[in-house]
């Protein structure tokens, strides 16, 4: 059984999708502003966050940013606005992805299942080898985390799957638009920003120096592959 936890200060909002989750099987903790938020993400064992942005006492930016110093759990921001800059601004802040309001309830329910679905088939993935190594490079499948000369790197969910992705096929290029929708899936309303997003932020987190990097490299109007070194 799923795990989610819902945040918005529109009550009704919230019971809404609290109703219709639960009429699918799933478990629903419910906050309503920033600061219940980040102690129920703390506190609570949850499988996916849907995060609205504009909250009471903190946004959901804020809140998204705080929860990722602890935490990897999928996160799906919810706006009201539909400028492009605040969906990129979410990913920048740790979201895996967005849904922008108002919304059918069926797509919001389509999006967590297929996030949840995808990482639990990472989780659960038998590989012959469940361990990639390269120089000062070491990346877990099992417990999905990254190691850069001994020192882990907090990733999201979707940023362990772009890397994870790259690094076990090394030298491998990737468009855009593979990786799109490798990860994100056919049915993702997204353009190939948000591939450009998550690899900024990658290398933002294990390059020493981001733009000279020595894992993830771009080939000019291709994409993107990792450099076995």
């Amino acid at each position: 059984m799923a795990r989610v936890l819902v945040v918005d200060d529109e009550k009704l909002i919230v019971k809404g999708i609290r109703f219709s989750l639960e009429q699918d099987g799933m478990e629903v903790v419910c906050a309503y502003d920033g600061e219940e938020a980040l102690e129920l993400a703390r506190t609570q064992n949850v499988d996916i966050i849907l995060l609205d942005l504009m909250l009471p006492k903190m946004d959901g930016f804020t809140v998204c940013q705080q929860i990722r110093e602890f935490s990897s759990v999928p996160i799906i921001m919810l706006t009201a606005k539909g400028e492009d800059m605040d969906k990129i601004l979410g990913l920048e802040y740790g979201a895996d992805d967005y849904i922008t309001k108002p919304f059918n309830i069926l797509e919001v329910k389509a999006r967590i299942k297929a996030i949840i679905r995808r990482t639990k088939k990472s989780n659960d993935e038998s590989d012959t080898s469940n361990e990639i190594r390269f120089d000062g490079f070491y990346l877990d499948r099992d417990s999905r985390r990254v190691f850069i000369n001994n020192s882990e790197i907090n990733l999201t969910a979707k940023e362990f799957d772009v890397l994870e992705i790259l690094a076990d096929h090394p030298n491998k290029v990737y468009s855009r638009e593979q990786l799109l929708k490798i990860i994100w899936g056919d049915d993702y309303p997204g353009d190939v920003r948000t591939v450009d997003v998550h690899i900024r932020r990658l290398r933002e987190k294990i390059e020493q120096k981001p733009g000279e990097p020595k894992y993830v490299h771009t080939k000019w109007g291709v994409g993107y592959y990792f450099q076995a070194q």
